[in-house]
């Protein structure tokens, strides 16, 4: 099984994906094409499946049905190891035990370990590199504080550094504005927004049920409501009203300002039945 690496194919395709789990229909016909350089918000309430569909998009979950590309490479025909080495993932759940300092925690990303590996030593171009990112996202000056010290959005942004030192061609963050008050919040959008100019030709599929943790730089929108896909495309064009309503089955009012996405309730003439 070769992995393939063709810059012109897509980044990620699913194609009539289907999952099933203990006789359960979690994800029904599935389809949507994410190619290099795009900027993927996936939105969704509670239980939509985007889980299930992120751990597609890293080479974690295999379909029931139907074929995912990733990388150019067909899972279920290609070594996953090797794919899961050229795909970042950003969790803000990182389950790190040791109190590492930033630059070490970074590091790992080019392990693929959470803890620091054993007897193992970066080289003075991996070093600077690490460096280098540290302070692209803000953090030059806490490269040797430990993580139990840091605020929850100088963590998301240390796990962004991390996912990159691998130079990946794909992204995932998932949820990564989870816990964070709003400054925190703007400050790791903002952080996000900057991969445009640093790495453009990364894709990025980015999970969240909150329109307002769209970073500005989203250039396209899956939405998915009890497994199936309700919108899909550019952002501008899939992130509406009436599809966030259908969505998230209640009537929600979007505007789009400023380069952002605002949601809250419609208002009712009357209130729903209980």
């Amino acid at each position: 099984m070769r992995l393939q690496t063709f810059a012109s194919s897509p980044v990620l395709e699913l194609r009539d994906v289907t999952y099933r789990r203990d006789g359960k229909e979690i994800i029904r016909g599935v389809s949507f094409t994410v190619n290099q350089g795009e900027r993927w918000a996936m939105l969704g309430p509670n239980g939509a499946g985007k889980s299930t569909i992120l751990g597609f998009c890293g080479a974690v979950t295999h379909p029931t049905s139907g074929t995912v590309h990733v990388l150019g490479s067909q899972l279920g025909r290609v070594e996953l190891q090797a794919l899961r080495r050229m795909i970042g993932h950003v969790n803000p759940r990182h389950p790190l035990r040791s109190p590492l300092t930033v630059r070490d925690i970074v590091l790992t990303g080019l392990t693929g370990t959470i803890e620091t590996a054993p007897r193992w030593q970066p080289t003075a171009a991996e070093a600077e590199r690490a460096d280098a990112l540290i302070s692209s996202l803000g953090l030059g000056a806490k490269a040797g504080q430990r993580w139990p010290v840091l605020s929850q959005g100088e963590r998301g942004r240390v796990l962004i550094a991390r996912a990159l030192i691998a130079e990946p061609r794909l992204l995932l963050l998932d949820e990564p504005s989870t816990g964070l008050d709003i400054a925190a919040r703007e400050q790791l959008l903002e952080a996000i927004d900057l991969l445009t100019q640093t790495h453009p030709d990364v894709a990025t599929v980015l999970v969240t049920h909150h329109l307002e943790e769209l970073p500005s730089s989203t250039t396209h929108a899956l939405l998915l409501a009890d497994g199936r896909v309700v919108a899909a495309g550019p952002a501008r064009a899939a992130v509406t009203t009436e599809n966030v309503s259908a969505a998230f089955d209640h009537p929600i009012d979007v505007q789009f300002y400023d380069g952002r996405w605002l949601a809250r309730a419609a208002r009712r003439t009357t209130l729903p039945s209980s």
